[in-house]
Parts: structure tokens; sequence; C-alpha cells
């Protein structure tokens, strides 16, 4: 098969979707829309199902005027774009300032898809490493960004999969020593502890920081695929030079402006999340765990010898989390309370602690 060479031997990204009675590993928000907000998102859909035979608009106005309203920090529809999961922002982000000779950097562990978005865009990749804590220390990032001169740094607050929140300090080092652009990934940033700032603060100051952020998380709309993206518009319009025409159906814009338009519903359920988070964390911290700090809607949890056996044990008996991360952890989503409690009977069970 004539196949690019850096593919071979690839297989395609993918947690397991298997179906067992608990799933709590690709850190789904576990409650779904009200019925009432289905049937807006329903309808929202239904209005724009008898022009589907017109192309959807290209620049998705309507779409990108509610995300900006959504953000507040005096954003406006111009600032903000919008594409098929923060998974497609990314990837429009490294075709339009990565490519051919050209290098993007991040901080491991953290999310397992950057490498493959610069694999993807011909984009150098170079993986620093962050402390035991899985914080960065600051000082060898700004030697690593000194010695490589990357086109686009790519840092993660709260970062997946260990849950850590970015030091806003380290955050304005990374910015103010970057000579290219410095992207801020926050798709799990409503879950943050009260307090945690927020990269959007520094956007009219840092004329190249992107900050991204999804739909699928806190808005429980993971089955819509909208992730979106800040910045300056310059910036912005960048992003919609390597956009493919019409990326983001009617359908999907449709249902999208509807969900925001019930925020303050859906958006209710975080502070139930950030409970269940820090429940989880004490819980397997009783229990004899070692479990990162995280401000996301998961926890990390170790050590084992051979983590595998645990995540295979907790399948076992219809519980599923993610075997990611360093060696010797596991991830765990934070899901209903009946869910977290059949997760730690079966941990329990497999670890006799």
């Amino acid at each position: 098969m004539p196949l690019r060479d850096e593919l071979r031997h690839e297989v395609p990204y993918g947690a397991p979707q298997l179906d067992v009675p608990v799933q709590l590993n690709v850190n789904e928000n576990p409650y779904g829309p009200s019925a009432e907000t289905a049937r807006d998102i329903a309808d929202a859909v239904h209005a724009v199902a008898t022009s589907l035979n017109r192309y959807p608009d290209r620049e998705a106005t309507v779409l990108r005027t509610a995300l900006a309203d959504y953000l507040g920090h005096g954003l406006g529809p111009d600032r903000v774009w919008a594409a098929n999961g923060s998974n497609e922002v990314m990837q429009q982000i490294l075709q339009a300032f990565g490519g051919p000779g050209r290098t993007a950097l991040s901080f491991a562990p953290t999310y397992s898809m950057y490498p493959e978005y610069a694999r993807n865009t011909h984009t150098r990749w170079v993986s620093g490493r962050r402390d035991d804590d899985f914080g960065i220390d600051v000082g060898a990032a700004l030697d690593l960004i000194a010695d490589e001169q990357p086109d686009v740094v790519v840092l993660t607050s709260p970062n997946n999969p260990t849950g850590t929140a970015l030091d806003p300090a380290h955050a304005r080092d990374v910015l103010e020593a970057a000579p290219g652009v410095v992207v801020v990934d926050e798709a799990y940033a409503e879950f943050r502890r009260a307090g945690t700032p927020t990269a959007l603060e520094l956007l009219d100051e840092f004329p190249r920081l992107l900050v991204t952020r999804t739909m699928s998380k806190a808005f429980a709309l993971a089955g819509g695929r909208l992730g979106y993206v800040a910045g300056h518009a310059a910036m912005i319009d960048a992003l919609r030079i390597v956009r493919l025409p019409y990326h983001l159906s009617a359908v999907t814009q449709a249902a999208a402006t509807a969900a925001l338009a019930h925020a303050d519903e859906l958006l209710a359920r975080v502070d139930d999340l950030r409970r269940g988070r820090d429940e989880l964390a004490a819980r397997l911290t009783a229990g004899g765990f070692t479990v990162a700090e995280s401000d996301a809607n998961f926890v990390l949890f170790g050590r084992f010898d051979d983590r595998h056996a645990v995540w295979q044990g907790l399948l076992d008996r219809g519980v599923l989390i993610r075997e990611t991360g360093p060696d010797g952890w596991l991830r765990v989503s934070v899901g209903t309370p009946t869910e977290m409690d059949a997760f730690h009977r079966a941990l329990e069970e497999v670890t006799q602690r």
C-alpha cells in the first residue's frame, strides 16, 4: 500500500468504546440535557432541516456570536472560531502555523493527540517533560523554548490526563518567551476550582495567544462535536484560510447554538461534578492510592505494578476506565453517584484495598 512512511504501523486513535454498565473512560459529562433543552435542540435542527439542500453558513456567524457572548472578556464573533470538536481546531492551528520545516512543542504527559496533529500536518514535534507533580518546570520550559525556537507551543489547563491546572505566572512566562504561537487548551476549563484563572484574561495582552475550548465536556454535548477557539481577529482569519469549505454543518451549528441558549441549565451540573471529583480524590487517597491534584472532571491515580491487570479487572466487573498517562497510573472520569459507588466497589475487589 502506498502509505506515507510515517503512517506505516500506526493505528487509528481512539479510546475503547465498549458496551458496559459503567463507562468512565473518556471524561464525558454523565448528565445529559434536560427534556426541555433536548426539545429546543431538536426544534432548532428541525428548523434547518428543510433547507439542507443548501450549504450552511460557512462562517457560522450566529454560532460564533453566541460563543463570544458566552466567553465574555469583551470578545466579538470576529475573535472566535468554531469547528468539529477542539480536535479539528487544533489541527487547523497546526495547518496554519505549523507544517514542513516548523516545530510544535508541549510538555508530557499530556493529551496523546497532540503528536498526531503534528504528524498529520508534517510538523516536527518536540516533547518536554513535566515535574513529578505534573506541573511545568518553567525554567526548563524556557530553556527548551530557547533551544528549539518552536513555531507553536501547546499548553493545557487543566491538563489531560493529569488534571493539572497551569500556573498563570508560568503561562505569562511562556508567552513572553515563545517566538511563535502559544495555544492554551482549556477543554476542561469549566471544571477548574474557584480562583483558578483562565488564559482568556491574557488575550488582549498577547496577540499570538489562542485559547481553545469545547462543548463536549461541561456542556454535555460530546455527540454534537463542537469545539472553538478565541484569539485576535488576525489569528482567527488565519484559521479561516485552512478550514475546509462548509466544514461545520447546518445541523451542528443549530444544535450548538440552541445548547448555548441553555448554558445555565447545562452548566448547573458542573458544581456537582466538581464535588464528585473532590470526593473521588479523597476516597482514593484514603484507600492508599497516589492521586494527582485535579481541576478537571477526572482523576489520575496509581501507582500500580501492573496497571493493565487492574484495568482489566475493573472491566471484568463492568467498569470501564482509561489506561493512559504515565506507566503505573490510571484515569477515571467522574460519573453519577451510582456509577462512582460501582467503581469503588470494583476497585476494592480488584486491588484488595
